[in-house]
Order: structure tokens, then sequence, then C-alpha cells
């Protein structure tokens, strides 16, 4: 047998573990998964993301420039997406519950010692450190809902899962946004991260335990025939480089939207350049309505349609008008986290082996598309202002438009995979 078949989560089971039934919407334990879950989202994207509007606070207190402020993001996200694979592998090991609630208190420990940095310098290593313990959190929960959902729920259960993420995201960018304003950014970072010591112990009492995870010995050495394996898929890579293409894009307009608001001609104070997180509310329902459609009509057919809503909402945020912008903004966020539910969901139901992996791989990509289009797109907000931010993101998104349309013509594995 090769060591991706016996990375296998639920097909190498005995046949024991295989009459188990799967988790279906309605039941006890979908409603309990999804609570664990959405306290799962929720944690990582606040105690990742908290610092994202704290980012001009940051250049005026350490003397930055935005594309330096902005590492303070990518180097957490950038030492995400290289964790992943590895956590992935662990998990094989240890199990999926396990990883995730240890990688979720550590984060928010972290979170807590970065309000006492004495230097940026300082601030970098710990938020990089918090990237390498969040490797536990996001692809492991994309496997287990893999592994524990029944296909046809699984696209309404990664709805509710990211839409953890989306809320998580929105609170974690208020929360430090109006408590640097009112307080210090120090206070805002360590109440964030009890948040996330609190967000863990739900976590940990709601989650059922795995039943259909079957534990991999050789997990470190499935990962080269796991990677060849999915990298050789005909529609794999398409959707890991569309994960790199819309968080890369997401991720630059609220890096850099903080900065256009605080300036001229609109003077927003800290608190009000948080509360255009609060468009993530949008996200919870994108998240969830696009699983449903997915589930009814085929991922292939929704996901260039909702990609459609992120790209017009970008456009109409280069109007100088407020309304427009913030309509603009909504927009985006509105397609962004419906077009991720899609892509993430079609990823569990693409792999048919070594599922860990795979999820591993498309946020991998993921959290890279952060780091680096987030970093250099600081460099054209520099150089050409939000009309040169728009530019990039433009052509990233239009590339991302071109992936969804190949991955229209993809031959699907079988029903639940349409």
């Amino acid at each position: 047998m090769s060591p991706s078949a016996a990375a296998l989560p639920a097909s190498s089971a005995p046949s024991a573990t295989r009459a188990v039934p799967h988790i279906t919407v309605g039941s006890p334990e979908f409603k309990r998964s999804s609570r664990a879950l959405f306290f799962g989202g929720f944690s990582a994207f606040a105690l990742l993301y908290s610092v994202q509007p704290l980012m001009p606070v940051l250049s005026h207190e350490f003397a930055l420039s935005a594309a330096q402020s902005s590492m303070v993001l990518s180097v957490s996200t950038g030492a995400l997406a290289v964790s992943l694979v590895a956590s992935s592998a662990v998990s094989e090991r240890v199990g999926r519950k396990p990883l995730m609630v240890a990688a979720m208190v550590i984060a928010a420990l972290l979170t807590i010692l970065c309000a006492f940095a004495q230097s940026y310098s300082q601030l970098l290593v710990m938020r990089a450190t918090l990237g390498v313990a969040l490797g536990g959190m996001p692809a492991i929960a994309m496997a287990y809902l893999g592994e524990e959902m029944e296909p046809a729920s699984l696209g309404v259960s990664m709805g509710l899962y990211i839409s953890g993420s989306a809320f998580g995201g929105m609170a974690g960018r208020v929360i430090s946004s109006v408590l640097s304003d009112h307080f210090s950014w120090r206070l805002a970072l360590a109440a964030v991260g009890v948040a996330g010591l609190l967000a863990a112990w739900e976590f940990w009492r709601s989650l059922p335990a795995s039943r259909h995870f079957v534990p991999v010995l050789s997990g470190w050495r499935a990962l080269p025939s796991g990677f060849r394996l999915h990298l050789s898929d005909a529609g794999l890579p398409w959707l890991f480089v569309l994960s790199f293409l819309l968080m890369g894009s997401f991720i630059s307009l609220y890096n850099y939207i903080a900065y256009r608001l605080l300036a001229a001609p609109f003077h927003f104070s800290q608190s009000l350049v948080g509360a255009v997180s609060f468009m993530y509310l949008l996200g919870i329902y994108g998240s969830v309505w696009a699983g449903r459609l997915a589930d009814r009509y085929g991922r292939r057919h929704v996901l260039w349609a909702v990609m459609t809503i992120m790209f017009t909402g970008l456009l109409l945020t280069l109007s100088n008008w407020l309304p427009l912008i913030v309509v603009g903004v909504a927009l985006f966020t509105y397609g962004f986290f419906a077009s991720h539910s899609i892509a993430s969901s079609w990823v569990g139901r693409r792999a048919t082996s070594n599922k860990a992996l795979a999820s591993a791989l498309y946020l991998f990509f993921y959290y890279l598309g952060s780091s680096v289009v987030g970093s250099a797109t600081g460099v054209m907000w520099g150089r050409g202002g939000w009309p040169g931010v728009v530019l990039v993101l433009g052509c990233t998104l239009t590339l991302a438009m071109l992936v969804a349309l190949r991955l229209r013509r993809l031959a699907p594995l079988g029903q639940a995979e349409r």
C-alpha cells in the first residue's frame, strides 16, 4: 500500500468505523460541532488579524512606513503558511481536536505577551511565533469537517465555520481599534488574547470527538506522496492558486483602506476605522449563503458568479464619495467570504485521500497570498495611493476570475464533488 493510501482518513478505516454515521444538519452533534468550530474560527481570526487596524498606530509609535508596519501581520500569516503542512502531519498522529485546542491556547497566550513587547522587532518575533502556533487550527478544522460531516451537509458546516472566522476577524479588529483609540494598543492586544482563551475553552467543551479519524503513524513519510497526489490532480492546484489570489486581494484592501480613511478628506478616528470591520457581518451571511447555493447548484456553477460581486465592490472603492466606498467594501467583503466558502469546501470534496494535507496546502497558499500580496500592495500604496492599490488588486482578481472559469470546466469526481 502506498503512503498516500495509508493516510486516507475514512476509506482506510476498518468496517466498524465506516459504519458510524456522519454528522448531519439538524442533529445534536451538528449543533455542537458548529458551535465549536464557530468559536474556533472566531479565535483564530481574532488573534491573527487584531493587529491589522493597529498598523497606523504602530507606524506612528515605531516610525514605520505603511509597508514596514504591514509586516506585523505578514510575518504571522507567512509563518502560519509554513507551519500548516507540518501541523497536518502531526494531526494524522495525535488527532484533530487535541492539536486544535493546543493551537488556540498557545496563540492566545502569545497575543497577551505581545502587549508587553519592548520593540518592534520583539513584537515581530512574537507575532511570527503566534503564526506557527496557529498552524494547528485552520487546515485541521477543514479536515475535521471533511471527515465527520456527510457530503450533503459539508457546504453548510464549512460556511458556518467561515462565518465564525468572519466574526472573529471583525471582533478582533473592532476591539483592538476601540481600545487602542481610548487606551493603548497594548491593552487592546491583551484583551483580544483573553477573549481567545475563553473561545478555546468553549471549543474544547463543545467539539465532539472524531469518529472517522484513523491515526496514521507514517504521517511524515506520507507527505511526499501526498504532495504528488494533490498537485497532480486536475483541480486542486487551481484551487490552491485561487486561494492565494483571493486572500491576497482581501487582506490588501483591509490593510490599506485604514490609511486612506485616516487621511484627508475623511479624517476617520481609529475607532471609526475599526468600525469598517463590521462589514464582516456580511461575510458571515455570505459564507453560509454561498455554501447552501454550492450544495444545491454545484460549486463550479456558483464560484465564478460570487467572485463578480467581489470585483464590483473593488471598483466602487475608487470613488471619493464615502457612502459609495462603504458599499464597495461591503460587496468586496461579501464576495470574498462567499468565494472562500465555496473553494475551501471544494477542496474537502475533491481530495480523496490525506484530506488534512489537502486543506493545509489550500491554506498554505491562502496565507502566503496574505503575506506576499499584502506586503507588495503596500509598496503601491506608497507610490500610487489608492488607485495604485486598486490597480494591483484588479489585476489579481482578474487572474482569480480566469481560474474560476477554468474550474467551471473541471470534470467532477462524483456527485458529491459537483
